[in-house]
């Protein structure tokens, strides 16, 4: 999996990560280190195209939830915690949709997997990167 960065000016200024390749236990924490690097550089609105992205597995879900939680300026739950991991992203999609990830042009594949958890309802998602980036 590789990240490239780009930012946008929309409303707001919005930090582009698209990601090359599936997501899942192998790499899931570099996504998250990806975004914390971001976050820390000042990102506070993170639009993730996965265009490339295959697969998303569980550990890529955890991962996605993670960058929504580091945008809300909070400590993201420990991978390693298992279960935890999963019960506080379940928590945190029956609250509804947040507002600082936005996911563009999923494969169907990784559409799927998104429905299927849930996890379609915690994120918008678009297939239009200038709408996305407005969305903001």
């Amino acid at each position: 999996m590789r990240v490239s960065v780009e930012t946008e000016q929309g409303q707001v200024p919005v930090t582009v990560m698209k990601v090359v390749g599936d997501v899942d236990a192998s790499n899931y924490r570099d996504l998250i280190a990806a975004a914390r690097e971001q976050y820390a550089a000042g990102a506070r609105h993170i639009l993730l195209d996965l265009s490339e992205v295959g697969y998303v597995g569980s550990s890529g879900l955890v991962a996605l939830h993670s960058i929504s939680v580091l945008v809300r300026g909070q400590q993201p739950p420990d991978p390693e915690a298992g279960w935890q991991a999963f019960r506080t992203m379940g928590r945190d999609v029956e609250a509804g949709m947040q507002q600082g990830v936005k996911l563009l042009n999923l494969q169907p594949a990784v559409a799927r997997v998104l429905d299927t958890s849930g996890m379609a309802q915690f994120f918008e998602i678009f297939t239009d990167r200038a709408a996305a980036v407005n969305a903001f």
